[in-house]
This record gives structure tokens, C-alpha cells and sequence, in this order.
């Protein structure tokens, strides 16, 4: 998921009139999607198994002290089995296409949507269908999140030193995280936040409680702490 365009990107966007009051709702954790990898020599995402485990178990951890801090109650998503899994596992996948529609289409301003132009409109859905997911758990909200990392290999950073000698910019690396709440009643996509250049290592504690916090920042009604403007 590269950004698109050389345009500045906005990372937030809340839908118009939406609060969260503190203590007034619960949030159903959606378990994240993780992919953690090499980016090879010509740009290709090769994953890697261990540091995609590593990073599931620092997220996880990190999330658990970040949840408490979210404001409302978190509720942690079961792990489904047979169509109730399968309805989950799509819309944990579409939830990362919406996401990536938002940032390419409304947060970066030179490929705004014309529907998106208008000051203040952020509007965007997954349908109403996704009650079915936190169905039996007394949820209003469910909270997506999405992470990959691709670090340059020794190929990819070996040709970001020639194209720069040439004059070329060529990216060693990508970090992207996106973080949505959904309100489970109407389905619209009620706040995100998404970065396409995050910081943090997900493959060590450290860096992952700095990416949590990165994808929480400005949490709705939330006390999560702010992180350093250092990547």
C-alpha cells in the first residue's frame, strides 16, 4: 500500500457531529491484520513468518495497556470458527480496502474525490451487514486495525544508493498503519487515522508501543499518549 502522490497527507478524519463521551459505549477489538517482511530489490513484499509472530505478539501486548486507556469499554474479539470466521476474515479485509480508499481519496488533498471536496464531509461505510460480527457481545463500536512492514533488503538499499547517485528517488521500506472505528449500528466509518510512514520497529516491544500509540493517537474520548514527532 505505497502513498500516493507527492501531495501532504492528512492522517485523521472523524465523521461530522460523531463524539464518543467517555464511559459511554463498547468497543468490540478487532484482532489485527499484521504483515511484517522484507521489500526486495525491485520492491516486492516478501513476507517473513517469524517477524510477522514477533510483531502479533508486541502489538498484542502493547494494545493490552493502550486498550485501558481508550476511554469506554474494550472488548476482545473471540476468534470465530466455520461462516462466522469467514464473515469476519471479510470485513477485516475490507475494512483495510476502505481505509485505503479514505487515505488515497480524501487524505491526500490532490486526489480528493470531487464528492469529497466539500469541507468537513468524511463519509464513508462498511454496510450495515457488519453487526454480524460482534453479534451476541452488546458492542457499538468495533475497532480495525491494520499494519504492514517492509524493510529494505540489502538488494533494495544497495539500489537506493545508485538511484540517488543517478538522481532518482527510490524508497528503501514502507510502514503503514491504519487504525477505524466502525459504529456497528449504521456501519459508517465514524474515525480513522492512517499513516503511510510510521514509525516505530513492530519487531521489538519498544517499537511496537510506539506504533500502538501512533495508530491510537487521537482516539476518540481517549487518554492514549501522544508519541514523539520522531519516527
Amino acid at each position: 500500500m505505497g502513498a500516493p502522490g507527492a501531495w501532504a497527507q492528512e492522517k485523521s478524519g472523524t465523521k461530522p457531529g460523531f463524539v464518543l463521551p467517555k464511559g459511554s459505549a463498547r468497543i468490540l477489538l478487532i484482532r489485527p491484520t499484521i504483515k511484517v517482511g522484507a521489500q526486495s530489490t525491485g520492491g516486492m513484499f516478501e513476507p517473513n513468518a517469524d517477524w510477522t509472530a514477533q510483531a502479533r505478539e508486541n502489538i498484542a501486548a502493547a494494545l493490552a495497556v493502550a486498550q485501558t486507556r481508550l476511554g469506554n469499554q474494550v472488548i476482545v474479539a473471540d476468534e470465530p470458527v466455520g461462516a462466522t470466521a469467514q464473515a469476519l476474515a471479510e470485513y477485516r479485509a475490507l475494512f483495510s480496502v476502505l481505509a485505503d480508499s479514505v487515505v488515497r481519496y480524501q487524505f491526500f488533498p490532490g486526489n480528493r474525490l470531487p464528492s469529497k471536496k466539500r469541507k468537513g464531509v468524511f463519509d464513508w461505510t462498511m454496510g450495515p451487514g457488519v453487526a454480524e460480527i460482534a453479534r451476541g457481545t452488546g458492542a457499538d463500536y468495533a475497532l480495525f486495525l491494520f499494519n504492514e512492514d517492509q524493510y529494505g533488503s540489502t538488494g533494495r538499499k544497495v539500489l537506493q544508493v545508485f538511484a540517488a547517485m543517478a538522481y532518482v528517488s527510490v524508497k528503501s521500506g514502507e510502514h503503514t498503519g491504519m487504525a477505524g472505528l466502525v459504529d456497528l449500528h449504521s456501519g459508517d466509518l465514524v474515525w480513522l487515522n492512517a499513516d503511510m510512514a510510521m514509525g516505530g520497529d513492530v519487531r521489538t516491544r519498544a517499537g511496537a508501543t510506539k506504533r500502538v500509540a501512533q495508530l491510537l493517537e487521537d482516539f476518540p474520548g481517549s487518554a492514549v499518549p501522544a508519541v514523539a514527532a520522531t519516527k
